[in-house]
């Protein structure tokens, strides 16, 4: 029903709304499952329409494989043998143009251009080139859209990183998964809209921390839940040894009926919010030890994403766990894996991240696509920035570091009415963009159309102006949807 109608529909109270629709039991039950304020007595119009996509979604769900420190895309992806031809000379100032530094490189008085220390290959129907040091991500490229010239503005981690979470580079700011949560609402009852895992690998770490996948200044039913890798996956969800799950029952409906005496009186939102999130933890109890049990996973399963995948914590065992999360109907999973900021000794750590990250995440693409969920699933690969062609540090042809490069870098999509390909191009230099550039209001608006989300009409009012991931900015890229 287009929402014109519905709207016409809305207003009148909700029993009236219900045996207009000629919703039954089970319909009814479904409501509440889709649209969980839809008997809470808050606004029914703004209940029912904020859960509803803007117009037919090709994605249901997202998993974001973060790899945090920014992975050298020209090690992996972004082939450039003109720098393996030119190693050592200056980068010409006529390609760099101006662009500010770092820290870490401003005080460098020439830039050598550094060449991969690795083989590239071409795959696919696309002939996309990829590193030899990801041989898994090879075997499914014809599944995978490559887009090779996104760019930002921020050249250091924290504000990069944060800018790719959350649509900006201050602090406070809903992030993508929250934005997801408050626009669609949850498939799952017993389980969040949004979860958090994070992983740390060989190489040098980027920290991250929780404004990563923080509610902003929405409700804090929208805020990620991180799931750890000790003996309890979610902390203090179980119940303490002397207290009974009908205790734990009866607690919660007292404490709720003097959060309902509280709301009348003061009428603060997060009285609510505080409502849904005891409430759900109280689901949560049943149904997280049963999803995040991978000791019953098949042993194929277990060849596929590799025998990590039974070590909790590591990234292996998170992109299984992303997948059966993802399956039991979360919104939005979110992969930290920490490791990737190369600034010195690059070929050996990225070699290392590379066996952490390759098979599991060639893995999660296929495991998805043989259970017939990738159609549905966007899964998303990629860091904050990328790394410059000129080394910073020592030179060798064996080993060299890369600074920070927010001028052009990759990732990778697959899945949730993407296009498999190659998008983008960078110069010779892999330096400058040439051909279609994908800034990162581009991709938040790409990600949230694929959910059926139009990124102008997704927003929320706030100190008296209203916000959106893409803040004033953004255009979807149509060319990588199907």
């Amino acid at each position: 029903m287009e929402k014109e109608q519905l709207q016409h529909h809305l207003n009148m109270n909700r029993r009236r709304f219900l045996s207009r629709m000629s919703l039954g039991v089970g319909s009814v039950a479904l409501g509440s499952l889709l649209i969980p304020d839809l008997f809470s007595g808050k606004d029914t119009e703004e209940a029912v329409l904020q859960r509803l996509p803007h117009f037919a979604p090709r994605a249901k769900r997202v998993i974001y494989l973060f790899q945090n420190g920014a992975p050298s895309q020209l090690d992996l992806f972004d082939y450039k043998p003109m720098l393996n031809e030119r190693f050592g000379e200056d980068l010409p100032a006529s390609i760099r143009m101006g662009q500010r530094l770092t820290g870490m490189t401003a005080d460098q008085s020439k830039f050598p251009l550094a060449g991969t220390a690795f083989k590239f290959s071409q795959y696919g129907q696309a002939r996309a080139w990829i590193s030899e040091i990801l041989p898994h991500t090879a075997s499914v490229a014809d599944d995978i859209c490559f887009v090779k010239s996104m760019f930002t503005e921020a050249i250091n981690h924290d504000p990069a990183l944060t800018f790719f979470q959350t649509g900006a580079q201050v602090g406070n700011r809903p992030s993508m998964g929250a934005w997801l949560s408050y626009g669609l609402g949850s498939e799952n009852m017993n389980l969040p809209a949004y979860c958090v895992l994070l992983s740390k690998g060989k190489g040098n770490g980027q920290g991250v921390y929780s404004k990563l996948w923080t509610n902003g200044f929405l409700d804090s039913v929208h805020q990620g839940v991180q799931f750890s890798s000790g003996e309890n996956p979610v902390l203090y969800l179980n119940n303490q040894e002397a207290i009974s799950k009908m205790d734990r029952r009866t607690m919660l409906d007292q404490l709720t009926a003097l959060n309902e005496e509280n709301f009348k009186a003061f009428g603060d939102p997060e009285i609510n919010a505080k409502v849904q999130q005891y409430e759900m933890a109280y689901r949560m109890q049943t149904a997280v030890p049963e999803v995040t049990d991978l000791s019953k996973e098949p042993e194929s399963i277990v060849k596929l994403y590799g025998p990590d995948c039974l070590v909790p914590g590591t990234y292996a065992a998170n992109c299984l766990l992303a997948r059966k999360l993802s399956e039991n109907g979360v919104r939005f999973v979110q992969l930290y894996h920490q490791g990737w900021d190369g600034h010195g000794n690059l070929p050996g750590e990225i070699k290392g991240q590379a066996m952490d990250t390759d098979q599991a995440s060639a893995a999660l693409i296929t495991d998805l696509k043989q259970r017939g969920l990738l159609d549905e699933t966007l899964v998303i690969w990629g860091g904050e920035f990328g790394r410059t062609n000129y080394c910073q540090g020592p030179l060798t042809k064996e080993n060299y570091g890369r600074d920070h490069h927010p001028r052009c870098f990759t990732i990778w999509m697959a899945g949730g009415g993407v296009k498999p390909g190659v998008y983008g191009e960078t110069d010779e230099f892999g330096y400058n963009i040439v051909q279609n550039p994908v800034h990162v209001n581009d991709f938040h608006a790409t990600v949230l159309h694929l959910m059926g989300l139009d990124h102008e009409r997704l927003t929320f009012k706030h100190l008296g102006r209203r916000y959106r991931l893409t803040d004033v900015a953004g255009t979807v890229v149509k060319d990588i949807i199907a």
